[in-house]
C-alpha cells in the first residue's frame, strides 16, 4: 500500500461514522490510474442521495487531500 492509498483510506475512515449513523457504510476497494474505487454499502447502496454523498462528501474530501485523484467511483457487488 502506497502513501496516497494510506491517506485515502484515512479520509474514508473519518467519513465512515457519518455514513454508519445513517445506516450505510463505505469500503475502499482500490486506487488505480488516479481513480479511487469505493463500495457504498447498507442504506447508502440504494439511497436517492447516493450521488450527492459520493461527489460532495467523499470525492471532495479525498481530492482536497490528494489533488492527483481525478474522481471517485462507486462499484457495486
Amino acid at each position: 500500500m502506497n502513501e496516497k492509498e494510506q491517506i485515502i483510506i484515512g479520509i474514508i475512515e473519518q467519513l465512515r461514522p457519518f455514513l454508519i449513523s445513517d445506516g450505510g457504510d463505505v469500503k475502499f476497494v482500490k486506487y488505480e490510474d488516479n481513480i479511487v474505487y469505493i463500495q457504498l454499502m447498507g442504506a447508502c447502496s440504494h439511497c436517492h442521495m447516493m450521488d450527492i454523498t459520493l461527489k460532495d462528501m467523499i470525492e471532495t474530501s479525498i481530492i482536497q487531500e490528494v489533488p492527483e485523484v481525478k474522481k471517485v467511483v462507486n462499484i457495486s457487488n
